[in-house]
């Protein structure tokens, strides 16, 4: 017995001396050979990138199923609508160049607008049996299809050249990018999901204020731009210009556009511009709050901030914006209740600034800013 027991003693001696050994061969080679330990995390960071894009692989894929099926339930038999919708998802837009930047705002308005004309066309061609307010609809369904397939590209590509460069500076600058890139993915995963039902999302919330604003009230209604309408009306003895985008379809219309027009028409009786649109909140703010400010409340390419803040600027007209706090998430999906709530309280703060800072007799207008879908006229 004393025997077995020394025999046993001997033998976890025996092996706790050969894995300390191993393990001190491998801290020496660590020491010894800095690129050893590299291939190392470089394997590892590769396997973790390749679990990631295969998740986005899977994201890409069922948001381009589900934009798939939308399409073919509008689209005529005899329409290629798989071949035709991947021409859709793999088209680009290329900037104006930008050496000479003299002028270079117009130049991305005629492109910008050329490419969203030319797209609807080919999305109402496509789907030849939906109405004029469900092609705008898909269209944003469609970007959001192009959205998620960009991404799945972008990080296949810096994972492959990584692997083939064998760089770990590369796909260790990926990997601590990839969180960020996962959450806009799953974003636009859920995004699809409100397009293809017409649901409003975060980013109308602009648009619901505006038209909870004049809900009820006696007004007169005109398009003022292209998917860009105004409600017209009297309001405590102030005169209201109230834009927004058409909607139900999914358009954010164009407001830079309108507001000119509006200033162009009215002269010097505008007192006053409030700009309402979602605004992306930092990490442990509230959802929903409502904050004021000054400026244009405007996101997208910039050109209709620019043109906006050009006539004010000329009229010295002043801008007062009205944010609420939006995740990236929050601002593309379904629209959530605490950014719901926070419309009656923007209405307040509208009337508020409109008996403050503007006499009797004036006119105001006031823009809702963000994506109509699901939000339509009343």
């Amino acid at each position: 017995m004393v025997f077995d027991i020394l025999q046993i003693g001997g033998q976890q001696d025996i092996l706790s001396t050969l894995v300390s050994l191993i393990w001190l061969l491998l801290l020496l080679s660590f020491f010894l050979y800095p690129g050893f330990s590299q291939r190392i995390q470089l394997s590892y960071i590769l396997r973790d990138l390749e679990r990631k894009l295969n998740k986005l692989r899977i994201i890409d894929d069922d948001v381009k199923d589900r934009t798939l099926k939308a399409f073919q339930e509008h689209s005529e038999p005899n329409i290629d609508v798989k071949n035709e919708l991947e021409r859709l998802v793999d088209s680009f837009i290329i900037s104006p160049e930008s050496m000479d930047p003299y002028g270079i705002v117009y130049k991305l308005e005629h492109i910008v607008n050329t490419w969203e004309d030319r797209f609807e066309e080919d999305v109402a061609r496509i789907c030849s049996k939906a109405d004029p307010v469900k092609v705008k609809t898909l269209t944003n369904l469609v970007e959001v299809s192009r959205g998620v397939h960009f991404i799945y590209r972008y990080v296949r590509h810096y994972y492959l050249l990584g692997k083939r460069t064998q760089n770990i500076y590369l796909v260790l600058q990926m990997q601590m990018l990839m969180p960020q890139i996962m959450e806009i993915a799953e974003a636009y995963r859920q995004a699809s999901y409100a397009f293809a039902q017409a649901q409003p999302i975060g980013d109308g919330i602009g648009a619901l204020v505006v038209a909870k604003l004049v809900h009820g009230l006696e007004k007169k209604t005109y398009e003022i731009a292209k998917d860009t309408i105004v409600h017209e009306l009297e309001l405590d003895g102030r005169k209201l210009l109230i834009l927004r985008a058409s909607g139900p379809g999914g358009t954010v219309g164009r407001p830079g556009e309108g507001i000119v027009k509006l200033i162009e028409s009215e002269g010097d009786r505008v007192k006053l511009i409030i700009t309402i649109d979602a605004g992306l909140k930092l990490e442990g703010e509230e959802s929903g709050k409502v904050v004021e400010g000054v400026g244009v409340a405007i996101g997208g390419t910039g050109v209709d901030k620019f043109k906006i803040e050009e006539i004010a600027k000329a009229k010295r007209i002043p801008l007062y914006a009205i944010v609420i706090y939006e995740s990236i998430t929050e601002a593309i999906t379904p629209m959530r209740e605490s950014i719901v709530k926070a419309a009656d309280k923007i209405i307040e703060k509208v009337k508020q600034l409109v008996n403050e800072k503007v006499e009797k007799g004036a006119t105001i207008i006031i823009a809702g800013i963000g994506n109509s879908v699901g939000i339509g006229v009343t």
